[in-house]
Protein backbone atom coordinates (compact mmCIF):
# COMPACT_ATOMS: atom_id res chain seq x y z
CA UNK A 1 0.00 0.00 0.00
CA UNK A 2 1.40 3.43 -0.95
CA UNK A 3 2.16 6.14 1.55
CA UNK A 4 -0.54 8.31 -0.02
CA UNK A 5 -3.22 5.86 1.17
CA UNK A 6 -2.36 4.96 4.76
CA UNK A 7 -4.27 2.17 6.45
CA UNK A 8 -7.26 3.40 8.46
CA UNK A 9 -6.86 3.42 12.22
CA UNK A 10 -8.61 0.58 14.02
CA UNK A 11 -8.85 2.57 17.24
CA UNK A 12 -10.81 5.71 18.03
CA UNK A 13 -9.70 8.11 20.75
CA UNK A 14 -11.82 8.09 23.88
CA UNK A 15 -14.41 10.83 24.02
CA UNK A 16 -14.87 11.93 27.66
CA UNK A 17 -18.36 11.56 29.08
CA UNK A 18 -19.95 14.45 30.96
CA UNK A 19 -23.16 13.20 32.59
CA UNK A 20 -25.90 15.75 33.15
CA UNK A 21 -27.26 16.38 36.61
CA UNK A 22 -30.50 14.54 37.32
CA UNK A 23 -32.82 14.21 40.29
CA UNK A 24 -35.16 11.41 41.27
CA UNK A 25 -35.56 8.44 43.58
CA UNK A 26 -32.66 6.43 42.13
CA UNK A 27 -30.32 9.42 42.16
CA UNK A 28 -31.30 10.06 45.78
CA UNK A 29 -30.68 6.41 46.60
CA UNK A 30 -27.21 6.68 45.08
CA UNK A 31 -26.49 9.78 47.20
CA UNK A 32 -27.48 7.90 50.36
CA UNK A 33 -25.40 4.85 49.47
CA UNK A 34 -22.42 7.07 48.61
CA UNK A 35 -22.63 8.88 51.94
CA UNK A 36 -23.01 5.65 53.92
CA UNK A 37 -20.24 3.71 52.17
CA UNK A 38 -17.73 6.58 52.18
CA UNK A 39 -18.60 7.35 55.79
CA UNK A 40 -17.97 3.73 56.78
CA UNK A 41 -14.69 3.64 54.87
CA UNK A 42 -13.26 6.91 56.17
CA UNK A 43 -14.51 6.78 59.77
CA UNK A 44 -14.24 3.11 60.75
CA UNK A 45 -10.50 3.18 61.65
CA UNK A 46 -11.21 5.89 64.23
CA UNK A 47 -13.82 3.90 66.16
CA UNK A 48 -12.49 2.71 69.52
CA UNK A 49 -13.30 -0.60 71.23
CA UNK A 50 -12.05 -1.42 74.74
CA UNK A 51 -10.52 -4.91 74.84
CA UNK A 52 -8.47 -4.49 77.98
CA UNK A 53 -5.06 -3.02 78.82
CA UNK A 54 -3.05 -5.57 76.80
CA UNK A 55 -4.93 -5.35 73.50
CA UNK A 56 -5.40 -2.62 70.87
CA UNK A 57 -8.47 -0.45 71.30
CA UNK A 58 -9.15 0.07 67.56
CA UNK A 59 -12.50 -1.47 66.63
CA UNK A 60 -11.38 -2.71 63.20
CA UNK A 61 -7.68 -3.51 62.85
CA UNK A 62 -5.64 -5.73 60.56
CA UNK A 63 -2.61 -6.21 62.80
CA UNK A 64 -0.17 -7.74 60.34
CA UNK A 65 2.81 -7.52 62.73
CA UNK A 66 1.07 -9.69 65.34
CA UNK A 67 -0.99 -11.62 62.76
CA UNK A 68 -4.38 -10.68 64.16
CA UNK A 69 -7.63 -9.38 62.71
CA UNK A 70 -9.79 -7.44 65.16
CA UNK A 71 -13.41 -6.66 64.37
CA UNK A 72 -15.11 -5.11 67.39
CA UNK A 73 -15.45 -8.01 69.88
CA UNK A 74 -14.19 -10.63 67.41
CA UNK A 75 -10.52 -11.54 67.14
CA UNK A 76 -9.32 -13.75 64.30
CA UNK A 77 -6.03 -15.65 64.72
CA UNK A 78 -3.88 -16.94 61.84
CA UNK A 79 -5.10 -20.54 62.28
CA UNK A 80 -8.69 -19.22 62.05
CA UNK A 81 -8.32 -17.82 58.56
CA UNK A 82 -11.28 -19.95 57.52
CA UNK A 83 -13.47 -17.16 58.95
CA UNK A 84 -12.03 -14.72 56.39
CA UNK A 85 -12.41 -17.33 53.64
CA UNK A 86 -16.03 -17.84 54.71
CA UNK A 87 -16.73 -14.10 54.55
CA UNK A 88 -15.26 -13.96 51.04
CA UNK A 89 -17.48 -16.87 50.00
CA UNK A 90 -20.49 -15.05 51.46
CA UNK A 91 -19.53 -11.90 49.55
CA UNK A 92 -19.33 -13.87 46.31
CA UNK A 93 -22.67 -15.60 46.89
CA UNK A 94 -24.24 -12.27 47.82
CA UNK A 95 -23.00 -10.79 44.57
CA UNK A 96 -24.44 -13.76 42.66
CA UNK A 97 -27.76 -13.32 44.48
CA UNK A 98 -28.15 -9.60 43.79
CA UNK A 99 -27.03 -10.00 40.18
CA UNK A 100 -29.49 -12.81 39.49
CA UNK A 101 -32.31 -10.76 41.02
CA UNK A 102 -31.54 -7.17 39.97
CA UNK A 103 -28.70 -7.26 37.46
CA UNK A 104 -25.56 -5.20 38.09
CA UNK A 105 -26.89 -3.30 41.11
CA UNK A 106 -23.54 -3.76 42.83
CA UNK A 107 -21.84 -1.99 39.93
CA UNK A 108 -24.43 0.76 39.81
CA UNK A 109 -24.63 1.60 43.49
CA UNK A 110 -21.91 0.20 45.76
CA UNK A 111 -18.81 -0.68 43.71
CA UNK A 112 -15.87 1.46 44.89
CA UNK A 113 -15.14 2.53 41.31
CA UNK A 114 -18.73 3.74 40.94
CA UNK A 115 -18.82 5.48 44.32
CA UNK A 116 -15.56 7.39 43.85
CA UNK A 117 -16.37 8.23 40.23
CA UNK A 118 -19.72 9.65 41.40
CA UNK A 119 -17.89 11.71 44.00
CA UNK A 120 -15.38 13.00 41.45
CA UNK A 121 -18.16 13.91 39.00
CA UNK A 122 -19.92 15.77 41.82
CA UNK A 123 -16.76 17.79 42.46
CA UNK A 124 -16.34 18.42 38.74
CA UNK A 125 -19.92 19.67 38.48
CA UNK A 126 -19.51 21.99 41.47
CA UNK A 127 -16.37 23.57 40.01
CA UNK A 128 -16.93 23.54 36.23
CA UNK A 129 -20.71 23.50 35.96
CA UNK A 130 -23.24 21.04 34.56
CA UNK A 131 -22.93 19.02 31.35
CA UNK A 132 -23.09 21.83 28.78
CA UNK A 133 -20.59 23.99 30.65
CA UNK A 134 -18.17 21.09 31.00
CA UNK A 135 -18.55 20.21 27.32
CA UNK A 136 -17.75 23.78 26.30
CA UNK A 137 -14.72 23.82 28.56
CA UNK A 138 -13.51 20.49 27.16
CA UNK A 139 -13.91 21.65 23.55
CA UNK A 140 -12.14 24.91 24.22
CA UNK A 141 -8.73 24.47 22.64
CA UNK A 142 -7.16 27.58 24.10
CA UNK A 143 -5.83 27.21 27.65
CA UNK A 144 -6.73 30.58 29.14
CA UNK A 145 -6.54 31.67 32.77
CA UNK A 146 -10.11 30.59 33.55
CA UNK A 147 -9.70 27.09 32.16
CA UNK A 148 -6.37 26.63 33.95
CA UNK A 149 -7.88 27.85 37.23
CA UNK A 150 -10.88 25.50 36.99
CA UNK A 151 -8.77 22.51 36.04
CA UNK A 152 -6.20 23.09 38.80
CA UNK A 153 -8.94 23.58 41.38
CA UNK A 154 -10.69 20.39 40.31
CA UNK A 155 -7.51 18.33 40.24
CA UNK A 156 -6.46 19.65 43.66
CA UNK A 157 -9.74 18.53 45.20
CA UNK A 158 -9.44 15.16 43.45
CA UNK A 159 -5.93 14.71 44.86
CA UNK A 160 -7.16 15.55 48.36
CA UNK A 161 -9.90 12.94 48.02
CA UNK A 162 -7.33 10.42 46.76
CA UNK A 163 -5.03 11.28 49.66
CA UNK A 164 -7.86 10.77 52.14
CA UNK A 165 -8.63 7.44 50.44
CA UNK A 166 -5.06 6.18 50.75
CA UNK A 167 -4.78 7.53 54.26
CA UNK A 168 -7.94 5.78 55.40
CA UNK A 169 -6.68 2.50 53.96
CA UNK A 170 -3.38 2.48 55.87
CA UNK A 171 -5.23 3.35 59.09
CA UNK A 172 -6.85 -0.09 58.98
CA UNK A 173 -3.41 -1.69 59.48
CA UNK A 174 -2.14 0.31 62.47
CA UNK A 175 -3.46 2.38 65.35
CA UNK A 176 -5.07 5.29 63.50
CA UNK A 177 -4.22 8.20 65.87
CA UNK A 178 -0.63 7.03 66.29
CA UNK A 179 -0.12 6.47 62.57
CA UNK A 180 -1.69 9.83 61.72
CA UNK A 181 0.80 11.57 64.02
CA UNK A 182 3.70 9.59 62.55
CA UNK A 183 2.62 10.43 59.00
CA UNK A 184 2.59 14.13 59.78
CA UNK A 185 5.93 14.09 61.61
CA UNK A 186 7.61 11.88 59.01
CA UNK A 187 8.16 8.98 61.42
CA UNK A 188 5.82 6.49 59.71
CA UNK A 189 7.17 3.40 57.98
CA UNK A 190 8.03 3.88 54.26
CA UNK A 191 5.43 1.25 53.38
CA UNK A 192 2.72 3.54 54.75
CA UNK A 193 3.83 6.43 52.55
CA UNK A 194 4.21 4.14 49.53
CA UNK A 195 0.73 2.69 50.00
CA UNK A 196 -0.81 6.12 50.38
CA UNK A 197 0.98 7.33 47.25
CA UNK A 198 -0.23 4.37 45.19
CA UNK A 199 -3.84 4.65 46.36
CA UNK A 200 -3.85 8.41 45.92
CA UNK A 201 -2.62 8.01 42.35
CA UNK A 202 -4.98 5.19 41.39
CA UNK A 203 -8.00 6.94 42.93
CA UNK A 204 -7.11 10.15 41.11
CA UNK A 205 -6.65 8.40 37.75
CA UNK A 206 -9.48 5.84 37.98
CA UNK A 207 -12.12 8.16 39.42
CA UNK A 208 -11.10 11.30 37.59
CA UNK A 209 -9.97 10.18 34.14
CA UNK A 210 -10.51 6.47 33.42
CA UNK A 211 -14.01 6.31 34.92
CA UNK A 212 -16.23 4.13 32.74
CA UNK A 213 -13.18 2.63 31.01
CA UNK A 214 -12.44 0.66 34.18
CA UNK A 215 -15.98 -0.76 34.17
CA UNK A 216 -15.96 -1.57 30.47
CA UNK A 217 -12.43 -2.87 29.89
CA UNK A 218 -10.64 -3.56 33.18
CA UNK A 219 -13.40 -5.14 35.26
CA UNK A 220 -14.18 -8.80 34.49
CA UNK A 221 -17.63 -8.71 36.05
CA UNK A 222 -19.53 -7.50 32.93
CA UNK A 223 -18.36 -10.67 31.15
CA UNK A 224 -19.32 -12.93 34.06
CA UNK A 225 -22.68 -11.48 35.02
CA UNK A 226 -24.55 -13.21 32.19
CA UNK A 227 -24.08 -16.55 33.94
CA UNK A 228 -26.12 -15.26 36.89
CA UNK A 229 -28.91 -13.63 34.87
CA UNK A 230 -31.88 -15.02 32.98
CA UNK A 231 -35.10 -13.75 31.46
CA UNK A 232 -36.62 -13.12 34.91
CA UNK A 233 -33.82 -10.88 36.15
CA UNK A 234 -34.97 -7.31 36.73
CA UNK A 235 -32.73 -4.97 34.74
CA UNK A 236 -33.01 -1.42 33.44
CA UNK A 237 -34.73 -1.54 30.07
CA UNK A 238 -36.61 0.51 27.50
CA UNK A 239 -40.25 -0.29 26.62
CA UNK A 240 -39.76 -0.24 22.88
CA UNK A 241 -43.35 -1.24 22.17
CA UNK A 242 -44.48 1.93 23.89
CA UNK A 243 -41.74 4.36 22.84
CA UNK A 244 -41.44 3.59 19.13
CA UNK A 245 -41.58 5.07 16.62
CA UNK A 246 -39.82 7.88 18.41
CA UNK A 247 -39.95 11.45 17.18
CA UNK A 248 -39.38 15.03 18.22
CA UNK A 249 -42.08 17.28 19.60
CA UNK A 250 -43.46 19.49 16.87
CA UNK A 251 -44.44 22.95 18.10
CA UNK A 252 -44.85 21.49 21.57
CA UNK A 253 -47.49 19.03 20.37
CA UNK A 254 -47.38 15.23 20.29
CA UNK A 255 -47.90 13.45 17.00
CA UNK A 256 -50.49 10.67 17.56
CA UNK A 257 -48.61 8.44 15.13
CA UNK A 258 -45.47 8.57 17.26
CA UNK A 259 -44.59 6.62 20.37
CA UNK A 260 -44.00 8.14 23.77
CA UNK A 261 -40.26 8.66 23.21
CA UNK A 262 -39.62 12.20 22.00
CA UNK A 263 -35.92 11.50 21.33
CA UNK A 264 -34.84 14.16 23.83
CA UNK A 265 -31.61 12.24 24.63
CA UNK A 266 -32.09 12.83 28.36
CA UNK A 267 -31.42 9.16 29.10
CA UNK A 268 -28.16 9.32 27.14
CA UNK A 269 -27.01 12.62 28.63
CA UNK A 270 -27.25 11.39 32.24
CA UNK A 271 -25.63 7.99 31.60
CA UNK A 272 -22.23 7.74 33.33
CA UNK A 273 -21.00 5.20 30.75
CA UNK A 274 -22.40 7.04 27.72
CA UNK A 275 -24.71 4.39 26.27
CA UNK A 276 -28.21 4.63 24.83
CA UNK A 277 -30.44 2.28 26.81
CA UNK A 278 -32.93 2.35 23.94
CA UNK A 279 -30.53 0.15 21.99
CA UNK A 280 -31.26 -2.74 24.36
CA UNK A 281 -29.17 -4.53 26.94
CA UNK A 282 -25.46 -3.73 26.66
CA UNK A 283 -22.35 -4.93 28.42
CA UNK A 284 -21.46 -1.35 29.42
CA UNK A 285 -24.69 -0.76 31.40
CA UNK A 286 -24.02 -0.69 35.16
CA UNK A 287 -27.75 -0.57 36.08
CA UNK A 288 -27.43 2.74 37.92
CA UNK A 289 -31.01 3.64 36.87
CA UNK A 290 -30.24 7.34 36.35
CA UNK A 291 -31.82 7.06 32.90
CA UNK A 292 -35.06 6.06 34.64
CA UNK A 293 -35.07 9.28 36.65
CA UNK A 294 -34.27 11.36 33.56
CA UNK A 295 -36.97 9.75 31.44
CA UNK A 296 -39.62 9.90 34.16
CA UNK A 297 -38.96 13.63 34.52
CA UNK A 298 -39.54 14.15 30.79
CA UNK A 299 -42.66 11.96 30.75
CA UNK A 300 -44.20 14.06 33.51
CA UNK A 301 -43.52 17.25 31.59
CA UNK A 302 -45.23 16.01 28.42
CA UNK A 303 -48.12 14.35 30.26
CA UNK A 304 -47.17 10.74 29.58
CA UNK A 305 -47.06 7.86 32.08
CA UNK A 306 -43.78 7.25 33.86
CA UNK A 307 -41.90 4.01 33.25
CA UNK A 308 -40.93 4.26 29.59
CA UNK A 309 -37.50 3.30 30.92
CA UNK A 310 -37.77 1.18 34.02
CA UNK A 311 -36.63 -1.90 35.89
CA UNK A 312 -38.18 -4.79 34.00
CA UNK A 313 -37.65 -8.44 33.10
CA UNK A 314 -37.33 -9.76 29.57
CA UNK A 315 -40.03 -12.31 30.34
CA UNK A 316 -42.52 -9.46 30.83
CA UNK A 317 -41.89 -7.81 27.47
CA UNK A 318 -44.12 -10.15 25.48
CA UNK A 319 -46.81 -9.93 28.15
CA UNK A 320 -46.83 -6.14 27.98
CA UNK A 321 -46.83 -6.14 24.15
CA UNK A 322 -49.97 -8.27 24.30
CA UNK A 323 -51.59 -5.94 26.79
CA UNK A 324 -51.10 -8.16 29.82
CA UNK A 325 -49.82 -7.00 33.19
CA UNK A 326 -46.24 -7.88 34.13
CA UNK A 327 -45.56 -10.39 36.89
CA UNK A 328 -45.38 -9.20 40.45
CA UNK A 329 -41.90 -8.14 41.50
CA UNK A 330 -41.67 -10.83 44.18
CA UNK A 331 -42.19 -13.51 41.53
CA UNK A 332 -39.08 -12.27 39.75
CA UNK A 333 -37.12 -12.06 42.98
CA UNK A 334 -38.19 -15.39 44.47
CA UNK A 335 -37.35 -18.04 41.93
CA UNK A 336 -35.23 -21.22 42.13
CA UNK A 337 -31.96 -19.50 41.23
CA UNK A 338 -32.25 -16.76 43.86
CA UNK A 339 -33.60 -19.16 46.47
CA UNK A 340 -30.58 -21.41 45.91
CA UNK A 341 -28.14 -18.52 46.27
CA UNK A 342 -29.95 -17.33 49.40
CA UNK A 343 -29.85 -20.82 50.91
CA UNK A 344 -26.14 -21.22 50.21
CA UNK A 345 -25.39 -17.73 51.55
CA UNK A 346 -27.37 -18.44 54.73
CA UNK A 347 -25.75 -21.83 55.17
CA UNK A 348 -22.25 -20.37 55.05
CA UNK A 349 -23.30 -17.53 57.37
CA UNK A 350 -24.83 -19.83 59.98
CA UNK A 351 -21.80 -22.09 59.76
CA UNK A 352 -19.48 -19.16 60.49
CA UNK A 353 -21.63 -18.00 63.39
CA UNK A 354 -21.72 -21.51 64.84
CA UNK A 355 -17.95 -21.86 64.53
CA UNK A 356 -17.49 -18.42 66.08
CA UNK A 357 -19.58 -19.16 69.15
CA UNK A 358 -18.17 -22.63 69.84
CA UNK A 359 -14.50 -21.80 69.37
CA UNK A 360 -12.51 -22.15 72.62
CA UNK A 361 -10.73 -19.28 74.33
CA UNK A 362 -7.70 -21.52 74.90
CA UNK A 363 -6.02 -23.85 72.47
CA UNK A 364 -2.85 -25.85 72.01
CA UNK A 365 -0.85 -27.60 69.32
CA UNK A 366 1.61 -30.43 70.01
CA UNK A 367 4.62 -31.38 67.89
CA UNK A 368 6.77 -34.34 69.08
CA UNK A 369 10.51 -33.77 68.89
CA UNK A 370 11.78 -36.65 66.71
CA UNK A 371 15.53 -36.29 67.12
CA UNK A 372 15.83 -38.37 69.20
CA UNK A 373 12.42 -40.00 69.46
CA UNK A 374 13.01 -40.78 73.15
CA UNK A 375 15.74 -40.51 75.77
CA UNK A 376 16.67 -43.08 78.43
CA UNK A 377 17.54 -41.28 81.65
CA UNK A 378 20.15 -42.40 84.20
CA UNK A 379 17.52 -44.06 86.40
CA UNK A 380 16.18 -46.05 83.44
CA UNK A 381 13.02 -43.97 82.92
CA UNK A 382 11.95 -42.96 79.41
CA UNK A 383 11.44 -39.33 78.39
CA UNK A 384 9.78 -37.91 75.28
CA UNK A 385 10.04 -34.26 74.29
CA UNK A 386 7.29 -32.15 72.73
CA UNK A 387 7.01 -28.59 71.48
CA UNK A 388 3.68 -27.30 72.76
CA UNK A 389 2.17 -24.01 71.64
CA UNK A 390 -0.37 -22.65 74.11
CA UNK A 391 -2.84 -20.00 72.93
CA UNK A 392 -4.38 -17.61 75.41
CA UNK A 393 -7.12 -15.64 73.63
CA UNK A 394 -8.13 -13.70 76.73
CA UNK A 395 -7.24 -10.08 77.36
CA UNK A 396 -5.21 -10.84 80.48
CA UNK A 397 -2.47 -13.24 81.53
CA UNK A 398 -3.74 -16.68 82.53
CA UNK A 399 -2.07 -19.65 84.32
CA UNK A 400 -2.28 -22.83 82.20
CA UNK A 401 -1.78 -26.27 83.75
CA UNK A 402 -0.67 -29.23 81.64
CA UNK A 403 -1.51 -32.86 82.29
CA UNK A 404 -1.19 -36.14 80.42
CA UNK A 405 -3.67 -39.01 80.05
CA UNK A 406 -2.99 -42.42 78.62
CA UNK A 407 -0.86 -44.17 81.24
CA UNK A 408 -1.20 -43.44 85.01
CA UNK A 409 2.56 -43.75 85.48
CA UNK A 410 3.35 -40.91 83.08
CA UNK A 411 4.17 -37.45 84.38
CA UNK A 412 4.54 -34.14 82.59
CA UNK A 413 6.76 -31.16 83.26
CA UNK A 414 7.74 -27.94 81.53
CA UNK A 415 11.35 -27.49 80.46
CA UNK A 416 13.45 -25.58 83.00
CA UNK A 417 11.05 -26.14 85.88
CA UNK A 418 9.65 -29.14 87.78
CA UNK A 419 6.18 -27.62 87.56
CA UNK A 420 3.40 -28.41 85.15
CA UNK A 421 1.97 -24.87 85.13
CA UNK A 422 2.99 -21.92 83.00
CA UNK A 423 1.73 -18.34 82.78
CA UNK A 424 0.67 -17.43 79.24
CA UNK A 425 0.57 -13.68 78.49
CA UNK A 426 -2.62 -12.04 77.28
CA UNK A 427 -3.60 -12.67 73.66
CA UNK A 428 -0.44 -14.64 72.98
CA UNK A 429 0.62 -18.00 71.59
CA UNK A 430 3.41 -19.21 73.88
CA UNK A 431 5.78 -21.90 72.56
CA UNK A 432 7.21 -24.05 75.32
CA UNK A 433 9.05 -27.38 75.49
CA UNK A 434 7.38 -30.12 77.50
CA UNK A 435 8.67 -33.49 78.78
CA UNK A 436 6.60 -36.61 79.38
CA UNK A 437 8.40 -39.15 81.55
CA UNK A 438 7.50 -42.71 82.53
CA UNK A 439 9.44 -44.81 85.12
CA UNK A 440 11.70 -47.67 84.10
CA UNK A 441 9.38 -50.46 85.16
CA UNK A 442 6.34 -48.81 83.59
CA UNK A 443 8.00 -47.75 80.34
CA UNK A 444 6.56 -49.32 77.20
CA UNK A 445 8.83 -52.18 76.21
CA UNK A 446 7.83 -52.26 72.57
CA UNK A 447 9.00 -49.86 69.92
CA UNK A 448 5.44 -49.08 68.83
CA UNK A 449 3.88 -45.74 69.66
CA UNK A 450 1.67 -45.45 72.74
CA UNK A 451 -1.29 -43.06 72.35
CA UNK A 452 -1.39 -40.26 74.92
CA UNK A 453 -3.51 -37.14 75.33
CA UNK A 454 -2.10 -33.83 76.54
CA UNK A 455 -4.59 -31.62 78.36
CA UNK A 456 -4.33 -27.92 79.15
CA UNK A 457 -6.55 -26.20 81.70
CA UNK A 458 -7.05 -22.51 82.31
CA UNK A 459 -6.84 -22.32 86.10
CA UNK A 460 -8.75 -19.03 86.11
CA UNK A 461 -11.83 -20.04 84.13
CA UNK A 462 -11.60 -23.84 84.19
CA UNK A 463 -11.66 -24.07 80.39
CA UNK A 464 -9.88 -27.11 78.98
CA UNK A 465 -8.52 -28.27 75.66
CA UNK A 466 -6.55 -31.30 74.50
CA UNK A 467 -4.45 -32.73 71.71
CA UNK A 468 -3.70 -36.38 71.01
CA UNK A 469 -0.15 -37.48 70.33
CA UNK A 470 2.09 -40.53 70.85
CA UNK A 471 4.73 -41.64 73.35
CA UNK A 472 7.69 -43.57 71.98
CA UNK A 473 9.16 -46.39 74.15
CA UNK A 474 12.28 -48.51 73.79
CA UNK A 475 12.47 -51.84 72.03
CA UNK A 476 13.65 -55.06 73.73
Amino acid sequence: MSDSNPAPSLYAPREPIFPRRVSGKFRNLKWVIMAVTLGIYYLTPWIRWDRGPSLPDQAVLLDMANRRFYFFWIEIWPHEFYFVAGLLIMAGLGLFLFTSALGRVWCGYACPQTVWTDLFILVERWIEGDRNARLRLHRQKKLDLRKARLRLTKWTVWLLIGLATGGAWVFYFADAPTLARDLVTGDAHPIAYTTMLLLTGTTFLFGGFAREQICIYACPWPRIQAAMMDEDTLVVGYREWRGEPRGKLKKGLLDPSQGDCIDCMACVNVCPVGIDIRDGQQLECITCALCIDACDEVMEKIGKPRGLIDYMALSDELREREGQSPKDVWKHILRPRTILYTALWSLVGFGLLFALFIRPEIDLTVAPVRNPTFVTLSDGSIRNTYDVRLRNKHGEERPFQLSVKGDPSMSIQIEGTPQDTVAVPADTALLTRVYIVTPKDAAPSNAANTPVRIWVEDLTSGERAFKDTTFNGRGN
